[in-house]
């Protein structure tokens, strides 16, 4: 009895010591936990900061792009992803449903506003075991009007995600230069292209943050302190680019581009006296909002070809400025052998002996092959191509700018070189030689560029001045090549007659070279093998404008006809003849696009205006004339309606009836002056009008 006594007070103590030791071991990890600052690897005060801490990222949003009139070219705006929830427990406790009830019903709604079929939406919708869904990419980069429509339908379950996109207004218009932009998975945009990728730096900004205590459940903790880093929002871009300008530009090409059968084509207009862009647009081209791209070579810097004839200019100027050119001294045309090769003018046979004036006027290649040969040397031809900026960048703010190639050393080479053959130049080198003729000899470097702002504080950071640029040419020179380029548009005998306008003073130099195959190193055969061009100038004294414009495999040469719709339209714009604004049969146009049909209809009541309402639609989506033109004749208004037919144009003037035609982006020919008599459309196999033959006559009807 007394053993087993002893062994309990033993067993007793055994316990006791071990419940004392793990006692002894707790209370010292909780003294070790308490005066650690690491556990583990892991700093506790941080950790316990962590789990109470939030932050939030503060975004920037992206700068605005402008025209030179502060139109919007390019913003960021609220973009809406459309979702469905499925899961029937969203509805559990609610009055109203939170799910979607009835698909069948939601897919039908549904399918018209994101452009999907029933079939594919009910599909996404009957998935099984998922909480919610997205329709796929036609459901996503959802418009205001679109999120407001589909409110409207009050479909139990449909919900939306709010986002930001980049959002170009006007759609397939000055594509090249705007550029485009891509967004990552945390919503940031990055510019791809144009000015939204040069300046995108400029245009991002800087992301701020917000860091504040939270509670268990994550709210915000009320009088807790929070440390806010503000954000910088994108500075805004101002470019030389005139939307209205642009907008005669992008008619222009639409109206004639299709009918010359080209492949590729464009058109630069910029200020004679700055060298800013004040348009430029190629096809093929794309919408920014949907990139359809083709091409990702902006034509108007990123394309080098062989310009062809334009060159001559440049090669006469040679001469000029090395004193040794004589207008009056004669050649033999046609043909002639130089180191082995054959060198023949255009149309094979020349024009006998003629001078080099003439020969200018009607581009003989062998006036220049003379020119180089007797006259300056291949250093004077190089050296003086270089400095009216051949064969280098110009510097235009715009990405993947490439120099061209001025290269030559053979005497053959340096003839060909005189007149455009070998060599390769971009548009955009040839607006800025352009410059010198234009600024009296003085040689402009072109921008696209008008200022930057900061929209945080709205300080230019930069704008543009005016400058007088670098001398290369005297103003003997200039007056002399200004004569010739003045011949060879207002001479009937000339190669660029047909570019002639009577009252305009056009002068400029056409061309025309053969395109290279970069396989084989040989030129393609066949006449339509070529780039057809024409740069030149209006006026001929004092010039406002100058242009280059191009098509590339041009089946009919509509290139005149584009450069005179332009041209007119670029005058009555800018009312370079003077119309007194005041007189009260004139008006000067505002802008009415996206405005309600009836209330532009009363205003042009009120004001005794002539107009045509084309459609039957509420909005106005286009207009003629544009914005800010003087008007002395008829207003076009052009709905947003899918059946526009040509209204009766009997007694129409010739210029409204010339201006509808441009509007409505219809081919047509016109006989005889004054008001129209008579018309025919000419319909495609679908009866749609493709062609309109106007009859004009002097009396008015």
């Amino acid at each position: 009895m007394r053993k087993e006594r002893l062994n309990k007070v033993h067993i007793n103590k055994l316990v006791f010591i071990i419940i004392l030791l793990l006692f002894c071991v707790i209370i010292g990890r909780l003294i070790y936990l308490n005066l650690a600052s690491t556990i583990d690897g892991i700093n506790l005060s941080e950790f316990a900061e962590n789990r109470n801490t939030t932050k939030e990222t503060l975004y920037a949003t992206r700068g605005t792009i402008y025209d030179s009139n502060e139109e919007i070219l390019a913003q960021s705006v609220d973009s809406y992803t459309i979702i469905a929830y499925l899961d029937k427990s969203r509805s559990k406790n609610q009055t109203t449903p939170k799910h979607v009830v009835d698909k069948e019903e939601t897919a039908k709604k549904l399918a018209p506003i994101l452009n999907m079929k029933e079939e594919r939406i009910l599909e996404l919708l009957n998935q099984k075991g998922l909480y919610q869904v997205e329709f796929g990419p036609s459901g996503k980069g959802l418009t205001q009007l679109q999120k407001e429509e589909i409110e409207k339908l009050e479909l139990p379950g449909i919900d939306f995600i709010s986002t930001t996109k980049r959002y170009y207004p006007n759609l397939d218009f000055a594509s090249y230069t705007l550029g485009y932009v891509k967004s990552n998975d945390d919503g940031e945009m990055n510019g791809e292209m144009g000015i939204e990728l040069y300046y995108n730096k400029e245009l991002t900004g800087t992301n701020g943050s917000l860091m504040y205590q939270k509670d268990a459940n994550g709210y915000k903790l009320i009088n807790s302190p929070e440390i806010k880093i503000d954000k910088i929002d994108g500075m805004d871009i101002y470019l030389t680019i005139d939307s209205n300008v642009q907008l005669i530009v992008e008619r222009a090409l639409n109206a004639y581009f299709e009918q010359s059968g080209a492949t590729n084509g464009g058109i630069v207009v910029a200020d004679a006296k700055t060298g800013k862009i004040l348009a430029t647009a190629s096809r093929p081209s794309f919408d920014p909002n949907v990139k359809d791209i083709k091409s990702y070579l902006d034509p108007l810097i990123s394309v080098a070809f062989e310009p062809g004839s334009t060159m001559k200019t440049y090669t006469y100027m040679t001469a000029l400025e090395k004193g040794t050119y004589k207008g009056d001294d004669t050649y033999m045309s046609g043909t002639m052998q130089l180191s082995g090769y054959t060198i023949r003018d255009w149309n094979k046979v020349g024009w006998g002996e003629v001078t080099y004036d003439y020969g200018y006027m009607q581009s003989s290649n062998i006036g220049v092959a003379n020119l180089v040969n007797k006259y300056i040397t291949k250093d004077d031809l190089k050296s003086y191509f270089e400095k009216l900026g051949f064969g280098s960048k110009t510097g235009i703010e715009l990405p993947g700018e490439v120099p061209g190639k001025i290269s030559f050393k053979y005497d053959i080479e340096v003839a060909t070189a005189g007149f455009g053959q070998g060599i390769m130049t971009t548009p955009i080198q040839h607006i800025k030689a352009l410059t010198s003729i234009s600024n009296d000899g003085y040689l402009l470097n072109p921008t696209i560029i008008e200022k930057i702002v900061d929209s945080n504080t709205k300080e230019v950071v930069y704008q543009y001045k005016d400058k007088k640029g670098t001398k290369v040419a005297k103003p003997e020179t200039i007056s002399k090549i200004k004569d010739l380029m003045y011949s060879v548009v207002n001479n009937q005998e000339a190669t660029g007659y047909i570019y002639h306008m009577d009252g305009y003073n056009i002068i400029g130099k056409t061309g025309t070279a053969q395109i290279l195959n970069p396989n084989t190193g040989q030129y393609y055969s066949g006449d339509i093998a070529s780039i057809k061009s024409f740069e030149g100038m209006y006026p001929k004294d004092n010039p406002k404008f100058i242009f280059y414009i191009y098509l590339e495999r041009s089946i009919s040469n509509k290139m005149p006809d584009m450069l005179k719709s332009i041209i007119q339209d670029i005058e009555t714009y800018y009312n370079i003849t003077k119309i007194n604004a005041n007189d009260n049969n004139l008006y000067k146009m505002e802008n009415l696009l996206n405005k309600d049909v009836e209330l532009v209809k009363n205003k042009l009541n009120l004001l005794n205006i002539k107009y045509e309402i084309l459609g039957n639609g509420n909005k106005v989506v286009d207009q003629y004339p544009i914005n800010g033109t003087i008007v002395n004749g008829r207003v076009f208004i052009k709905t947003n309606s899918n059946d526009i037919s040509i209204p009766n144009i009997i007694g129409y003037s010739s210029k409204d009836a010339v201006n509808l035609m441009k509007l409505l982006n219809l081919e047509y020919s016109i006989e005889g002056n004054g008001f129209v008599s008579s018309y025919q459309v000419d319909v495609d196999e679908n009866g749609k009008p493709k062609k309109v033959n106007i009859i004009l006559t002097d009396k008015y009807m």
